[in-house]
């Protein structure tokens, strides 16, 4: 098994992420497999529990864990599937060597940072390395394994991953261990100067730990000079040309691109002694624009929709569309209060212009009762207007509520998680679940989900999108349904559940016929983790292509 770890130092932030899976894109297209290990240093467990707006998507994996959002770049960059293992924490390595003093494994010794901590952090390195990857049926125990950690160099946090790194390529052996640097190299004053000295006092704290980089990866948002690298080159202990820039690009499908056209791939294959044959990469640029209308409530922090602003990117490639998101904060499509200064009225009105200038519409998931309405309002004018629409988890569940109010006349219909009192509770509380605990108490990872015709006999949409397939698996994370003594009422009225779990209790696919809405779908659970660059998750390429006008033709 060969190791590359990824460290950073200056800010966070940098692109650490995108960087090792373009290392990772290089060696699959090489013929290898690669398998990722994320750390993350802080104490949580997973972040299942942690805000969007500190530390953007919660990606949720095939198996029901809550990780950071970089685990879905390795997903989509790679085209593996990874698990909960593959994220490792400071909280998750302390709750096993604590459960395993308890235990009394280590055998009455004093239980000590080193060596028990920094051994468990390589052990649980060695053993996920060596786990098969799995994607779509196929497992085989990858030839290199990524690792990328978190944090920059210096944060106490890290001090223990770092030294058990420092063990680690001692253990595994200097030709099975690189370690890569992802430094800042700012451009100040109005000359551009490109300024080295961050990366150095990076490096030299890094290589104070005992550990030395072999690639540095300078960030910046022009192409670094020859001679900024040949100073890095001086004071950082590596060559030259191991110097990598790594710019500003508009796309970044271009970044494996620009690492292979750095020979970083013959850097890798010289210092771990593997064959990595030449190969090409294509990325196709398209003319004709397609508007979509993002209704979200995390719009000012746009990581909070990784994921779907990944599988929209995606569902554009497959319809040839340069995509153009609009980015429309829910709360701004509701009707302001003349007394409220912080609902203007302008606002308000360039909300409602995007959403009706725009070719389709998305309502993406979220948590909390803040821009609900709004995003019922867009859910009801997308209904009214024919409107290509689609809901994720909490948008499929406004188009239930949105549905039973203003076409059966349920007044006061709602959720109970933003009125546990409503008059009419369409969307209810998942039963066997601990409320008072956050932390992985939801239905999370793939569950399968069994498409049906709509009442009439009419085939779906979503049964074509999905490749005429009775039974698809796709991830969940969520804590509410669509209430079960509602379905009935509501499918008579015309939306009709045509996907449902095992059991017919939970509804995971609710639309409208075609011969109502051109395309109107929602989704309890959510297609875009499974997205990939070339492979487009089924409802994004629907809603893609119903906004380009290709849905027709297609069916």
């Amino acid at each position: 098994m060969k190791y590359i770890v990824v460290s950073g130092g200056v800010v966070s932030g940098l692109g650490k992420g995108i960087t090792i899976s373009s290392i990772g894109r290089l060696l699959l297209s090489s013929g290898l497999t690669v398998t990722s290990i994320k750390i993350d240093p802080y104490l949580n467990v997973d972040a299942g529990t942690m805000s969007p707006f500190e530390h953007g998507e919660v990606f949720t994996l095939h198996d029901g864990g809550e990780a950071d959002l970089d685990l879905g770049n390795y997903e989509r960059f790679l085209g593996v599937r990874l698990g909960k293992d593959n994220n490792i924490t400071t909280g998750k390595v302390y709750r096993k060597v604590i459960a395993r003093e308890r235990r009394g494994d280590y055998l009455g010794k004093t239980v000590q940072v080193v060596p028990h901590i920094t051994n468990e952090i390589q052990e649980w390195i060695e053993r996920v390395a060596h786990e098969p990857v799995q994607e779509e049926g196929e497992s085989k125990v990858a030839d290199v394994c990524l690792i990328e950690l978190g944090g920059t160099v210096g944060d106490i946090e890290s001090m223990v991953f770092l030294e058990a790194l420092r063990q680690f390529q001692f253990r595994v052996g200097d030709e099975n261990f690189m370690l890569m640097f992802v430094s800042l190299v700012p451009v100040l004053g109005s000359v551009g100067e490109q300024k080295t000295k961050p990366t150095q006092h990076g490096v030299k704290e890094l290589r104070s730990l005992g550990l030395s980089p072999k690639v540095i990866f300078c960030r910046c948002s022009t192409p670094v000079e020859p001679s900024t690298c040949a100073k890095i080159s001086s004071f950082c202990h590596v060559p030259a040309d191991h110097c990598i820039s790594v710019h500003d690009v508009d796309n970044i499908y271009h970044v494996p691109l620009l690492l292979m056209e750095q020979n970083l791939h013959n850097m890798i294959a010289t210092a771990l002694k593997i064959d990595l044959p030449q190969f090409a990469v294509s990325i196709d640029q398209f003319t004709v624009t397609c508007k979509i209308a993002l209704i979200g409530k995390y719009s000012t922090f746009q990581d909070s929709y990784l994921s779907v602003i990944k599988a929209l990117k995606h569902a554009s490639v497959a319809v040839e569309r340069d995509l153009d998101l609009m980015w429309v904060e829910a709360s701004d499509l509701i009707v302001p209060d003349e007394n409220d200064p912080t609902q203007p009225p302008l606002e308000h009105k360039e909300a409602w212009d995007m959403l009706k200038s725009a070719d389709g519409v998305i309502v993406p998931g979220g948590f909390g009762v803040r821009g609900v309405e709004g995003k019922i309002a867009a859910a009801e004018y997308c209904r009214k207007e024919k409107k290509p629409y689609l809901g994720v988890c909490l948008g499929f569940q406004v188009m239930v509520m949105e549905y039973a109010r203003n076409v059966l006349g349920m007044s006061g219909a709602n959720s109970t998680e933003f009125d546990e009192n409503c008059e009419n509770p369409v969307v209810v509380f998942m039963p066997e679940i601990d409320k008072d605990n956050l932390g992985g108490t939801m239905r999370l990872g793939a569950r399968d989900t069994l498409i049906t015709p709509h009442a009439n006999g009419e085939l779906s949409t979503s049964f074509h999108l999905y490749g005429k397939k009775e039974v698809v698996s796709e991830r969940h994370r969520h804590r509410y349904e669509v209430n079960p003594e509602k379905i009935d009422e509501i499918s008579k009225a015309g939306l009709s559940f045509v996907g449902k779990d095992e059991t017919s209790t939970r509804m995971e696919i609710a639309e409208l016929p075609r011969s109502v809405h051109p395309f109107y779908v929602g989704c309890q659970y959510h297609p875009e983790f499974q997205s990939r660059p070339l492979k487009a998750s089924p409802p994004f390429h629907g809603l893609l292509m119903a906004a380009a006008g290709q849905l027709n033709e297609f069916l």
